[in-house]
């Protein structure tokens, strides 16, 4: 799982796990109660719908922590592959109370992260021919960032700070609490001297003070194309620069091209729909 951390997928799925089976030792009642426990059959996972893969690898352990380590998962294609609707994307064989005791889970991962994964692609198709890169935000869903921040890489995007520890962005709330935009880079700078800053700014003097004062990363709060084409010339290359605030596919050529390196949506996380993928059982073995 290049990327992932095997450990903390693991955490994850046997927490969706227990959540579907009542915690450890559960069982999948339908499944033990309709299925001989020796049962083998094959499935496959079917793309339902035209999109971008994401989470094969974390779906292969759900299936393997589902059955003990009894399933076979052979994926078809590979994270940050286009698929369309009917595309077979992985076969998994072995015990069927397992396979189907695993579905729902494997599916609720996989279905969510490929439909980060194809709403990213869209901004990067988007963002195509300029030097903006689609940026994720930390509005992700509880449990689930990493493998969110994941689906957004495998859909062509870039992952801004993971949490609140890797990175100081210096908001309006900062701003106002410490006196200034200078004040508060100035005591984070003093308190944590190797940790990056980013400073979100809202005005041309804002943005110019934050660079004067050190910052090399400036987030552009709801500011309109014209506006942002002015932070770009004031700035002078001195900082990377962020759009962010309210964009929409529609506009995100617009404010590409006003020279700003970043788009930060938080909408790759928050609001995407799912890519729905189906479990088929195909034969009996």
């Amino acid at each position: 799982m290049v990327g992932l951390d095997p450990d903390g997928v693991a955490r994850i799925v046997a927490t969706a796990l227990d959540e579907d089976l009542g915690g450890p030792g559960g069982v999948d009642v339908t499944s033990v109660a309709t299925i001989p426990a020796d049962q083998v059959d094959v499935a496959d996972l079917v793309a339902r719908a035209n999109g971008v893969v994401a989470g094969l690898p974390v779906a292969a352990v759900v299936f393997d922590l589902a059955g003990g380590h009894s399933l076979r998962f052979e994926a078809r294609v590979h994270d940050g592959d286009r698929v369309t609707r009917g595309a077979i994307l992985a076969t998994i064989s072995g015990p069927t109370r397992a396979l189907l005791t695993g579905e729902r889970t494997a599916l609720n991962l996989l279905c969510r992260m490929s439909g980060v994964a194809t709403h990213t692609r869209a901004w990067a198709d988007a963002l195509a021919g300029t030097k903006a890169t689609v940026l994720d935000t930390r509005k992700t869903t509880p449990g689930l960032r990493v493998l969110e921040k994941y689906a957004v890489r495998a859909g062509g995007g870039t992952n801004k700070r993971m949490g609140l520890y890797d990175v100081a962005m210096v908001k309006d709330n900062h701003k106002l609490a410490a006196g200034g935009v200078a004040a508060a880079y100035r005591r984070v700078r003093e308190a944590f001297p190797d940790v990056s800053i980013q400073v979100e700014v809202t005005t041309v003097a804002e943005a110019v003070e934050a660079v004067d004062a050190g910052a090399s990363f400036l987030l552009c709060d709801n500011m309109s194309p014209q506006l942002l084409r002015e932070v770009v010339a004031a700035v002078g290359g001195r900082a990377e620069l962020e759009a962010t605030g309210g964009l929409t596919l529609d506009v995100a050529a617009e404010y590409a091209k006003t020279g700003v390196d970043y788009l930060s949506v938080g909408a790759l996380t928050h609001s995407s729909p799912i890519m729905d993928v189906a479990l088929d059982l195909t034969r009996r073995l």
